[in-house]
């Protein structure tokens, strides 16, 4: 910093989130007097994960309860971790003989429930002359409730820091936290868990260097960008980015935004008596890893042809149950309705992790793609049998085996069903961990800004994400669709709010919360730009959260943009029409805001 020709600084405050999955929080426990077993229904991202929180908290052998959790609507993160209300059902089961329930209203899961963000920051960003980025620096205070979530200081640290440098080439990058212990409800994951947070610090204050050089957005950031040639490249906080093509996803976001058309598109504005503003962010996450040592996946056949898939991640609006299928089906070759996955089954005891971290497909779904490569390995040696061959004389091929050269086959279902008596004749169980990968994006956004009302309207958004090699892309989408959906939910109104004399919350209700509406993102455009990485032998990096890492920072700046044109110098989340009406009547008077 002391080397530098300009230092930009930039205070920024990212608001507390309530993730509110589409029902609220529930379950149900039984007790076995017989068996001295417990067994938890509930609503969770991943059984292997929450059993152990149980086992740890109640003081019980891991055989002694088991956690089954059918299809729940969303988990956001909120539901990656043991509640009370989990342990109290399942003593109350005990004690009372009887099965025990309990529903969570409304107001009561967003008084109870983990809740996101609530990071106070303030980032500095030191260049030279020309407008190389020398230097990057963050002090942040996070908050994280009145009790400890067990994930709420990992997220808060090693999850905001893990891509502390962004896309951009930075010689040196440091971060300074502090956790802070408050009133309110516990801090932990909400989509994204830690990245966005440092996505929105970085591109926010990209943004408001280009402001103070006066120079094109999209040209500072192209002069800073890690370039091809340079990968795997080390980033400051020591990850090694393996693979990436920054500036080709750049490229491909400024020609599918029309960047260049973008003044006649604001004149136009102008001339309705609205302000249009443009923004920009370019971001990258790490997604994979994980808290389990492995995760493991059995594959078993039934004598009617049918496959199950066994996996302890949860699907809960992913498409798993696709995404698996698609895997399994193209290295055995067999039709997709044969397919069935069974999460977390407790009587199917498997390690594994959560759904969480955009890792379920780069992690469950590169084991599952192990699997089916084992089982033809086995069905060789059945083949070889009912052919009379030499296993080196078969080839797998559709879905078959066939003796080369010949007409002579048999179907890899044909021996599933003669053999379905025979313990684990194609049957498999296998597990496997893979590296962390770093999906990464542009995405450009417009807003108009109706001044007399302070109304706030998405007008054009696009996203170039490169999330490596695609398994579907109708999930892809969706999966995007959401993570920009809510980026905006929390630009445009999302707010935990808590009274700071009593210290109550003033936002327990969807009166007072406003949750994003469909149509609140207008003029949406997805486009794929992948790079597949070497990590996995999928070649996926992983997409559940991309949508918010560039979608928040992106639509804040196009935000920000607009309001300029109104005098205003700062704004920041959340851009509510009371505060962006306020902010241009308080230029107007010849304040800043």
């Amino acid at each position: 910093f002391r080397a530098a020709d300009r230092v930009v600084k930039l205070a920024l405050d990212n608001p507390r989130m309530v993730g509110n999955p589409m029902e609220p929080r529930a379950c149900s426990g039984t007790y076995d007097a017989a068996t001295q077993k417990y067994a938890l229904y509930a609503c969770t991202q991943g059984t292997a994960g929450m059993r152990g929180q149980l086992v740890y908290t109640m003081g019980v052998p891991d055989d002694k309860i088991d956690v089954i959790a059918e299809d729940v609507g969303g988990g956001f993160g909120v539901r990656f971790n043991m509640y009370p209300e989990y342990c109290a059902v399942l003593l109350a089961a005990r004690k009372t003989a009887r099965p025990v329930k309990w529903t969570g209203s409304r107001s009561e899961v967003f008084l109870s429930d983990e809740q996101g963000r609530d990071v106070v920051s303030t980032s500095e960003l030191a260049l030279d002359a020309s407008g190389k980025f020398l230097a990057m620096r963050f002090s942040y205070i996070a908050d994280l409730g009145a009790y400890l979530a067990p994930t709420g200081p990992f997220i808060n640290t090693q999850g905001v820091v893990a891509c502390l440098s962004g896309v951009y080439e930075v010689p040196a990058a440091c971060a300074r936290v502090k956790l802070a212990v408050t009133n309110k409800a516990p801090g932990a994951a909400y989509r994204g868990a830690g990245r966005p947070v440092m996505s929105y610090m970085i591109e926010r204050l990209v943004d408001q260097a280009a402001v103070e050089l006066g120079v094109d957005p999209a040209e500072l950031r192209r002069r800073n960008l890690v370039t091809q040639d340079k990968f795997p490249y080390k980033a400051a906080n020591g990850n090694t980015y393996d693979c990436g093509d920054f500036e080709g996803v750049l490229g491909d976001a400024l020609a599918a935004s029309d960047w260049g058309g973008f003044p006649a598109r604001r004149a136009h504005s102008a001339a309705r008596g609205r302000l249009r503003g443009r923004g920009m962010a370019a971001y990258i996450e790490a997604s994979g890893g994980g808290f389990a040592p492995s995760d493991q996946v059995e594959l078993r056949f039934d004598a009617g042809g049918a496959i199950t898939m066994y996996a302890v991640s949860h699907s809960h609006g992913q498409g798993h149950e696709t995404s698996y299928a698609q895997i399994v089906s193209s290295v055995l070759g067999v039709p997709m309705e044969k397919f069935r996955l069974r999460n977390g089954d407790p009587a199917v005891r498997l390690v594994g992790n959560a759904t969480g971290g955009s890792r379920s497909l780069l992690g469950v779904g590169s084991v599952m793609q192990l699997a089916a490569k084992q089982v033809v390995e086995k069905g060789l040696a059945l083949a070889s049998k009912e052919l009379e061959a030499a296993a080196a004389d078969i080839e797998f091929r559709e879905g078959s085996y066939r003796i080369k050269g010949t007409d002579r086959a048999v179907a890899l279902l044909a021996l599933a069903q003669k053999y379905a008596g025979t313990p684990n004749a194609l049957d498999v169980k296998t597990e496997g961990k893979f590296g962390v990968t770093f999906p990464n994006g542009c995405h450009v956004a417009e807003v108009e800004i109706e001044p007399e009302t302070g109304i706030a309207e998405i007008v054009r958004f696009t996203a170039v994400d490169d999330a490596g090699n695609i398994i579907n892309h109708q999930i892809v989408e969706g999966q995007m669709q959401g993570g920009i959906t809510q980026g905006a939910g929390q630009v445009f109104g999302e707010h935990a709010v808590y009274d700071p004399d009593t210290g109550q919350l003033l936002t327990g209700s969807f009166m007072d919360y406003p949750m994003p509406r469909a149509g609140l993102v207008n003029g949406l455009a997805i486009r794929e730009h992948p790079v597949p990485t070497a990590t996995n032998p999928l070649g996926a990096k992983g997409v559940g959260e991309a949508g918010v890492s560039g979608s928040l920072p992106a639509l804040m700046n196009a935000v920000a943009d607009a309001l300029r044109q109104a005098g205003v110098a700062r704004f920041d989340m959340p851009a509510t029409p009371d505060r962006i009406w306020r902010a241009i009547r308080g230029a107007k008077a010849g304040g800043r805001s």
